[in-house]
């Protein structure tokens, strides 16, 4: 429980009361406001559990209107599949090149304000910090949203869960992330302007160039930690041939 993120507890805790009959399908859930004074937490964790929730076919968010139960279904959650940092970014450019066009030509006022206040928390976070990680997942997820089709959604989640679920994908993202805040920032800027003008082509574009430039990130850092692996080997090959020559 220690290691979930705040807005999965959040998301955990709405299931439960789900669960209870508190909220049976078809009702709607309270405000924003109203969950975050129950569970202690801010409105944008609120938001961001409603959208985990919605990915996986519990609630329905209406803009204007509220969060509704949804009626639970049976589809299990498969297995991650075994990939590379390099491959789940290969697959996100290219999928999320094209949700952030599509989301250009659909987005909603309502949803850029949603998606200028994740920006906004991703300027004061440090780093790879939980914070920061959020609001990249958040903000990802809303221009996914934005393109009103449940199979992007439930594809995007997925990808998520492998960008931190599979720890080779978490541990390299993470060497890349403590030194790439700076880039991640303007780059999520970028896309943001497109988006807000709606500029089809200039959205696939910012989001193209955001995921080319962590591929060559991803790359050097799996360079390197493939050099300190290496070193380490070579350390403690050292160290055992030193002991077994002293008491030959």
């Amino acid at each position: 429980m220690a290691d979930q993120r705040l807005y999965q507890k959040v998301a955990n805790n709405i299931l439960a009361l789900i669960a209870s009959g508190q909220y049976p399908p078809g009702t709607r859930l309270p405000g924003e406001r109203e969950l975050a004074t129950q569970f202690g937490v801010s409105r944008v964790v609120v938001r961001e559990a409603e959208i985990a929730l919605e990915a996986l076919g519990r609630v329905d968010i209406r803009v204007g209107s509220g969060v509704y139960v949804l009626e639970k279904t049976n589809t299990p959650t498969g297995a991650l599949p075994t990939v590379s940092a390099f491959e789940l970014t290969q697959t996100r450019l290219l999928f999320e090149s094209e949700c952030a066009a599509l989301a250009a030509t659909m987005i909603t006022d309502a949803q850029l304000a949603e998606l200028e206040e994740t920006l906004n928390l991703m300027s004061v976070a440090d780093g790879n910090s939980s914070d920061g990680e959020e609001a990249d997942r958040n903000f990802h997820l809303l221009i996914t949203k934005a393109t009103r089709n449940e199979a992007n959604m439930f594809f995007m989640e997925n990808l998520w869960r492998m960008r931190t679920e599979i720890e080779a994908v978490k541990k390299v993202y993470s060497a890349v992330c403590v030194v790439d805040s700076g880039h991640r920032a303007e780059e999520h800027m970028e896309i943001f302007k497109n988006l807000k003008n709606r500029d089809a082509e200039g959205a696939r574009n910012a989001m193209r160039t955001h995921f080319t430039r962590l591929l060559s990130a991803l790359l050097d850092a799996s360079e390197q930690q493939a050099i300190e692996e290496a070193r380490r080997k070579i350390s403690s090959e050292r160290e055992q041939f030193l002991k077994s020559a002293l008491h030959r």
